[in-house]
């Protein structure tokens, strides 16, 4: 059986989903960064294509930390 994953949140930068990720980590919540992080910050304003994710099965507790 396939995992599911779903994303939390959605981040124009890769240093704020990346201590995001490193605080549901620390409370025991495995996840993952994913995504394109342009050179122009501009453009990953408005794209906001760095995403968090965590499985399914931990998405509500994941969503009760941030």
């Amino acid at each position: 059986m396939k995992e599911e994953f779903k994303t939390v949140a959605r981040f124009s930068s890769v240093q704020s989903a990346e201590i995001t990720a490193g605080m549901l980590r620390a409370n025991g919540i495995p996840a993952m960064v994913l995504g394109e992080a342009s050179s122009y910050p501009v453009i990953n304003a408005v794209i906001d294509g760095i995403e968090v994710k965590v499985s399914a099965d931990d998405y509500e507790e994941a969503l009760k930390l941030l």
